[in-house]
């Protein structure tokens, strides 16, 4: 093993086009549609229009830092902007996000793989799909971004199918049991059921959706030629994914009223089954397992980046700059895999209503990080050397509009008795973390 501390750069254009899609199309189209669809029924479309919005804005300011800071990823960037503790805090908690995160998706994955082997214990099934992403990272980067050009693709086309398909039912050219589709956005309490209260309390399951879009700020430092490919992939990546969710779910709200839609089953699973398509629960239910496999690929990426460059600054111990002679971060790999085996063994240990619990997190330390990213942008803006040629337009008000309804959003939700759970782990977590990083930098001044 050689250690020089440097990461290569193997990623094509292609490969970050599909991470940014892999990491934000997954469990949270596929299974959340049916969360949010219940909490504010067809205005649910105004929810990822708005959240849609706001991934634009962080997504624009984190393009134009990139071609600015080339060689620096996000949390480089919040480190550059507001020094160690902020940068610290920021690190560390979205190494817990997608921890968390990749969890989730690797329990998901097993409960898809126990639809064709269901006297399989779920642990068992999850501790096989944790080892198969765990090996796939420990090839060099050019393998993983390769992979997760596959997977996503695999997802992509299935959306496109479901696009497609939707379509020809609704407009009558494809015969169904859908009667009168049309009637389904407001024959069932209206377009808003729950009022925009409802709009509203989709918003989290929204946010956490969408979240995984920065990954692209992630991949910063493992691109070829960067500064030159981000910004087209970054504007590519925040319109492709608004299509892939709000077409797809006119399409769900079309042919099954919103009240009838199962919390048990994927919205996707039903549209295919009432489409009399042979096989519909088989095909979208490898859909549904490539889909969370590729999530928590990128997850296992994502940590893995994130506790190396937290090394570089001294946020995290100096071991995890050991890197392979192909350039991967084995110890950043190594620790987080165990964290990961861990929460996957919640399988056998918990019960299920803990998972749920834990989805709920992730999406508040989304909210946080896209806030530090926007902030990053409006305190480096003035001190940019060159003028970028991709800027965020109209700055600073669409930074100051982006942070103050990512905040707006934030606190709702804080305050919400319906995620209590969720509330306290987040404000402990963030108030540890605050904690270490006062601890953390004492020590390094001693």
């Amino acid at each position: 093993m050689e250690n020089n501390h440097q990461l290569k750069k193997g990623l094509l254009p292609r490969h970050v086009q599909f991470i940014a899609l892999a990491g934000m199309i997954g469990t949270g189209i596929f299974k959340g549609s049916s969360d949010t669809l219940n909490l504010a029924g067809p205005s649910v479309v105004l929810a990822y229009l708005a959240g849609g919005l706001l991934l634009f804005i962080v997504m624009a300011a984190l393009g134009e830092m990139a071609i600015v800071y080339p060689n620096l990823n996000v949390q480089n960037l919040v480190h550059k902007a507001f020094g160690f503790r902020i940068s610290f805090i920021v690190g560390w908690l979205y190494w817990i996000n997608w921890i968390l995160v990749t969890v989730v998706e690797l329990l998901a994955a097993g409960s898809f793989l126990q639809y064709w082997l269901p006297s399989t214990p779920l642990w068992i099934l999850s501790f096989i799909c944790a080892a198969v992403i765990i090996g796939i990272n420990l090839f060099q980067v050019k393998n993983y971004g390769e992979m997760e050009f596959w997977f996503a693709g695999i997802k992509i086309l299935a959306l496109i199918a479901f696009i497609v398909l939707g379509a020809l039912i609704l407009f009558g050219v494809l015969p169904s049991q859908v009667h009168d589709p049309f009637s389904n956005y407001t024959a069932h309490g209206g377009f808003f059921p729950h009022g925009i209260s409802g709009t509203l309390s989709a918003l989290l399951v929204v946010m956490f959706s969408y979240g995984g879009a920065e990954l692209i700020g992630v991949t910063v430092t493992e691109v070829k030629n960067s500064e030159k490919v981000l910004p087209g992939i970054i504007k590519g990546a925040v319109w492709r994914v608004i299509i892939f969710y709000i077409l797809p779910i006119l399409i769900i709200c079309g042919m099954i009223p919103w009240n009838k839609v199962s919390s048990v089953d994927s919205p996707f699973v039903q549209v295919f089954s009432l489409s009399g398509l042979p096989g519909a629960a088989s095909i979208m239910n490898f859909v549904l397992l490539t889909a969370v496999l590729s999530a928590a690929n990128s997850g296992i990426y994502a940590t893995s980046r994130t506790l190396f460059s937290m090394a570089q600054s001294g946020e995290a111990p100096k071991s995890l700059l050991k890197t392979t002679r192909k350039g991967i971060p084995l110890n950043g790999i190594m620790i987080t895999s165990v964290f990961i085996l861990g929460g996957v063994s919640l399988a056998y240990i918990t019960p299920d209503q803990i998972i749920g619990y834990m989805m709920t997190i992730p999406g508040f330390s989304v909210l946080l990080i896209w806030i530090a990213i926007c902030a990053a942008q409006f305190k480096l803006r003035r001190d940019y050397k060159v003028k970028p040629e991709f800027q965020l337009k109209w700055f600073p008000y669409t930074n100051i509009i982006a942070i103050a309804a990512l905040a707006f959003i934030f606190i709702l939700f804080l305050f919400n008795k319906d995620n209590i759970i969720g509330s306290i782990v987040c404000v402990v977590t963030v108030l540890l973390l605050i904690l270490f990083s006062f601890l953390k930098k004492s020590g390094n001044s001693k």
